[in-house]
């Protein structure tokens, strides 16, 4: 009977049941003991992000008296909350966005092709999970990992792509741009 693969920190890439290629990471991982009349007893805490690198991210968090059990049930838990976050040509944020979840906030803000992802540890794997190649990205406040990874989320939820702005003000996409293109093409026209 052959094993399956522990999860663990070596192995990033998993399939999920849609045959969605997923790439998960372990944020972090805690040791919790619990003081019982025998003396002590260990249990483990991870935090797992997880995404498909094509614009779909989820976290979760497991418990258990082993490490690899733990991960497991992080990775469940992250696969069952998985949220889409629209992102402008593939590699960026639309606009820039605030999040916020108990005393962690954070400031996420689209950035230029080639700047990379410039962002602290739990936030950066939020980005690399998600497919995200230029962003900058500002923690502030609580530095607890379990705080910056769902303030982050609280962000991407808050992210709108255009054309869902527009469809819920009954616009056109064209509407919410044409006043700083018609004032940039009115200036390039008075330069000449």
């Amino acid at each position: 009977m052959a094993r399956e693969p522990r999860e663990g920190r070596g192995r990033e890439r998993e399939r999920d049941r849609d045959g969605d290629e997923l790439l998960d990471k372990l944020v972090t991982i805690n040791r919790v003991a619990k003081v019982v009349k025998g003396g002590r007893r260990f249990s483990f805490a991870a935090l797992v992000v997880v995404g498909d690198q094509k614009g779909r991210v989820g976290f979760g968090a497991g418990k258990a008296r082993e490490v690899p059990e733990a991960i497991r049930k992080a990775t469940d838990r992250a696969k069952r909350g998985m949220i889409r976050v629209p992102m402008k040509e593939g590699r960026t944020l639309h606009h820039d966005v605030n999040g916020h979840y108990g005393a962690g906030s954070v400031v996420l803000r689209a950035a230029a092709p080639g700047t990379g992802i410039i962002a602290g540890g739990p936030i950066r794997a939020v980005f690399e999970t998600l497919g995200i190649a230029d962003v900058v990205a500002k923690s502030l406040g609580s530095r607890n990992p379990h705080n910056m990874v769902k303030a982050t989320f609280d962000a991407l939820g808050r992210c709108a792509s255009p054309r869902s702005v527009a469809s819920r003000r009954g616009k056109k996409v064209s509407d919410l741009f044409g006043r700083r293109d018609q004032a940039q093409a009115q200036e390039a026209a008075t330069d000449v």
